[in-house]
Parts: structure tokens; sequence; C-alpha cells
């Protein structure tokens, strides 16, 4: 951590406090789940009195998060959507965190919509319910009726929701920066994941984002027969305040509630479906958390879409890359699926390819007998983003977010109709892609690009090339090395100088008497104890990085 946090650090001391004492009892509980014994398990319990020793990791992590409010399960949240980055139990028990918190008292509502909108309630609004419809992490949803007599909903921020946030993203920050320093964390990349918490976080802090999220969808989808987006009222808006059409419809989470008699289930999911590939192939733009809670079934068959929070965008190259993945994931091609991963993953440094190729290789022959109305999409990228996590492959958080989407697509799909399958609706949008690789208006305009990065290329290279020539003229061109782990080596070398030059001055001092306590001289003593000490940990590092004697 740098210097310059340790200002923040006393700032936010009794958050820092507060964190670091729940983090201190969950790490606790997981040590003494090690044990048998079940003397003193009992001590440590969450907030709902669970003990927590009898948890497993992954629910002791849920629990934590939990207790840390809002800002750690937004993290959570985010962090299921990875599991290429965390491993696929992880994210499924994230998965469940709970979002509902106590909603805020009326009259703070109330405040809240006065000091943004700057009029009284009864004047925005002829009916007001002060009994919020649902109390989420970030604020809460009344329902109200427009002057006009419209039905709207009003989301408004819970109050001191920003500040806490802002004070848990810097502690999130510092946090992950000691996190780097620990080698079993690191893979993690603690830093790079706060700073994409941070700004997915700040977008849904701003409403004014959500309403241009819900602006744009209305544009796209304006004249699509079968999905509803809820018509927003910007001049009844703030960044902490969003009046929305009300939609009326039964929710996909309650099923139950749905006559199945009116309502075919089947094809509810299949159109269901086909607005989201509609959104993601079609036009890059895409409603990123497709929970049955926030698909509304309306009347006459229409789906409506609530909560924009969280929006995905995709550019034409990942589109082609998640299509040529799909298509070697049908076609158990694991070579291309191999190349298709390592071309737009982050790999480590040590990857195994053979190894890599081979444990895909068994993925895909898993699959392989599977036909496109049977194949279960949702478990293959599950196990894929697993196997991904096992060798430390961290793919562009778009894409993750894209096929988490898809996973929940297939879920949602699923809770409608048992034998719903994500694959067999994905053959037409497959064949659909292909095409348009292959027309000749795509083609001819990525001829126009390649054309002009050539050009580009033409203009740079001759100029570059006499530069250089220059500097070697002259005698200024540098080469600069990077020793990688060269430090280290360093560092153990001048240690061990240092002990032995101890050693022998010590005993030189011993030898000669110098400064003798009962006959012993006392300075020579220190020395060599403390050259002995120097020694065991040098060995102890050199054995830590490998044997002296140990062949390549």
């Amino acid at each position: 951590m740098r210097i310059r946090a340790i200002p923040q650090i006393y700032r936010n001391v009794g958050r820092w406090g507060e964190i670091l004492s729940i983090l201190s009892k969950y790490g606790l509980a997981g040590w003494l789940s090690r044990f048998e014994f079940s003397f003193g398990k009992s001590w440590l319990k969450n907030r709902a009195g669970q003990i927590l020793a009898n948890e497993s990791r992954s629910t002791r992590i849920r629990m934590a998060l939990e207790e840390l409010g809002p800002t750690f399960i937004k993290l959570g949240q985010i962090l299921s959507t990875r599991p290429d980055l965390v491993g696929g139990e992880l994210a499924s028990e994230l998965e469940r965190l709970q979002t509902d918190v106590p909603a805020d008292a009326s009259d703070l509502v109330q405040q809240t919509i006065e000091r943004e909108l700057g009029q009284p309630v009864d004047q925005l609004f002829t009916d007001f319910d002060p009994v919020p419809i649902a109390s989420a992490s970030i604020g809460q949803v009344h329902r109200a009726v427009l002057p006009d007599g419209q039905v709207v909903a009003v989301k408004v921020q819970h109050e001191g929701i920003q500040q806490r946030v802002h004070v848990d993203l810097d502690i999130l920050t510092g946090l992950a920066q000691l996190a780097e320093r620990l080698p079993e964390l690191a893979p993690y990349r603690p830093s790079a994941t706060v700073a994409e918490f941070q700004r997915v976080l700040r977008r849904e802090l701003d409403f004014d984002c959500e309403l241009r999220h819900l602006d744009e969808f209305r544009q796209r989808f304006r004249d699509h027969k079968i999905l509803r987006v809820p018509e927003p009222h910007p001049e009844l808006s703030s960044d902490r305040v969003l009046v929305m059409e009300w939609l009326e419809g039964t929710p996909l989470s309650a099923v139950s509630k749905i006559d199945r008699e009116d309502v075919d289930l089947t094809e509810l999911a299949r159109h269901g479906a086909e607005i989201y590939l509609d959104m993601i192939f079609d036009n890059g733009l895409y409603h990123a958390d497709p929970h049955p809670g926030n698909l509304l079934l309306m009347r006459g068959g229409q789906i409506g879409l609530l909560d924009f929070g969280q929006v995905g965008r995709i550019d034409e190259s990942l589109r082609e890359e998640i299509v040529d993945m799909l298509l070697a994931l049908v076609d158990q091609d694991a070579r291309q699926l191999g190349t298709v991963l390592t071309r737009v993953a982050a790999t480590p440094a040590g990857l195994n390819e053979r190894t890599l190729h081979l444990d895909l290789a068994d993925f895909t022959g898993h699959y392989a007998h599977q036909s496109a109305d049977r194949f279960e999409l949702g478990s293959a990228l599950t196990e894929l983003l697993d196997l991904l996590n096992r060798h430390a492959i961290a793919l562009p958080s778009s894409m993750t977010l894209l096929l988490k989407v898809l996973v929940m697509l297939e879920g949602t799909g699923q809770r409608l109709e048992p034998r719903f399958s994500l694959m067999e609706v994905l053959q037409p949008y497959r064949k659909r892609m292909i095409a348009k690789r292959l027309s000749p208006t795509r083609q001819l305009r990525k001829a126009r690009r390649i054309a002009y990065e050539l050009e580009q290329l033409a203009e740079v290279l001759p100029r570059r090339l006499r530069d250089i020539l220059q500097q070697v003229q002259s005698g200024s061109f540098d080469v600069h090395l990077d020793h990688r782990g060269l430090e280290p080596s360093v560092n153990r070398l001048v240690l061990g100088l240092l002990t032995s030059a101890l050693f022998i001055g010590s005993v030189s001092l011993v030898t000669n008497d110098v400064w003798p306590i009962r006959g012993v001289s006392t300075p020579g003593l220190l020395g060599m104890i403390l050259s002995g000490g120097l020694g065991m940990r040098l060995l102890r590092a050199i054995n830590k990085s490998g044997h002296l004697d140990r062949r390549k």
C-alpha cells in the first residue's frame, strides 16, 4: 500500500476496523473448520445465528460479503459473473447474495425527492405510495401516479448510500493493493477486479446513466412487437431519482401465477430467448441481468424488461469471437476452441498449451453426442469457465458477462419449460452470423480498414527506420533489457556475501578475545549468532525457490 493512502486510512479508520473485524471473524472460522473437535466452533456466528465453522469456504465468503454491506454485496454479484477468476463453486454461491435491505423511512424518501426535483411530492404526484414495492442495495422503488393519471415507478437512492459506497471503494482499493502482495490471491488480479467493479458501481449510482440506457433501448427496440421497455420521464429524474413508466405484469420468477391455459410457456421461453439474442447478435447492446424477477409477462404476450442499471455492449469483433467459440463447441473442435480462447484471453506466462488442449478435448468430447435440442449450453459454458479458472486464463470482462448472461438466459427459460435448450434457439443466429461474416459488404469494409492501416504503416515506417538508423550512427541507440527474476537472485547473493563477511569477522573477534566476558568475545559471539540466523533464512529462501541440487 502506498504512503499517500495513509491519510485515507486514518479518515476511514472506523470502517476499516469494522471490515477487518468481520474478515477476521470469518477467517478464524475457516481455521477452526479444519479441526475435528466441536469445542469452540459455536463461538463464531453470523448475524442470523448460523455457526460459521460448519459452513463451506464459499458459503462463509458469501456470508461475510452480506455482513459487510451493500458495496461488498455488489462486489460479490460482479464476481459471480467471473467464474473464470473465482471458480464455478464460489461464483454459484455468490449468486445467492441477498440484495434486500431495509427500506428508508418515508419522510427520508420524500426529502430526497423534494431536494432532487425541487418540488413537494404532493405537487409532483397525485398519489405516492410511501410503502416501497422493493428495496435493494442501492435504492428502493415506490408506486406513484402523475397528475395526468399515468402510473409510474419512482426509484429513489438510499440516504447516504453514495458516501458509504465511496468510503468502501477507497478501502477496497487499499485491500486490493495488499492482496496483490499475497501469492495465493495474486492470480485473482485483485486490483484489476476492483477497478472494474468501481467502474460498474459508479455507473449504477448514477441514475442519469440508467436513464440514458432506457432511452437507447426504447429507440432501438421501439418497433419490436414483443419487447416492452418502460418509458422514462427525464423531467422528473436526476442522478438520485428516476421516474419511469409502471409496467403491469407477472414476473417470470412467479411461474405458478401464470395461467398455463392462456400462455404457452414453451413459446414464451423461446420468445424471451430470441429477444436477448436479437440484442446480442443484431444490436450489440443487451440487458445484462436476465433474472426472472426482471422479466414481466404482460397482456398480449409482451415481455417487459426492468432494471437497466447494468447493460452490456459488444462490438463486431467480439461477436465473431463468440460465434467462433460456439461453433467450435458444437463441432467438438478442441483445437479451434483453444485457439479462440488463447487469442482473446489473458494467459499466464507458464501456460501448458498441451495440457490445455487435452482438457479441452475431454471437455468437447463430453458434449459430442448431444443434439441441438438437448444441448445444455449453460452447463457447457459453466464447465468451460471452470476449466479456464484451473489454467489461470482470464477472459475479457465483456465476454464473461455475455457468457454469464447466456447461462442465466437458459436457466430462466428452463424455469418456464424444463426441456428448453438455448442452443436450439441459437441455430438460426449461428447461420445468420456466418452469412454476415462472408457477406461482400463486410468483406469490403474489412478490406477498407486493412488498407487504411497499411497506409498508416507506410507513412510511419520509413520515419521510424530513419530515426533508428540515426541513433545507431550517433551512438545513442539503447537496448533496455528486463531481467525477470534477477532481483531476488541478486538480493540473495548480496545477503550471502554479507553473512559470510559477518561470520568471518565474528570469528576473528572471538579468536582475538575482543571485549571478552568470561573468556568469550561478546561482539564476536553476537555476530556469529546473527550470521547463523541470516544463513538459515538464506537456506530457507533457496529451498522455497528450488533446491541447489535440482536438475532441469
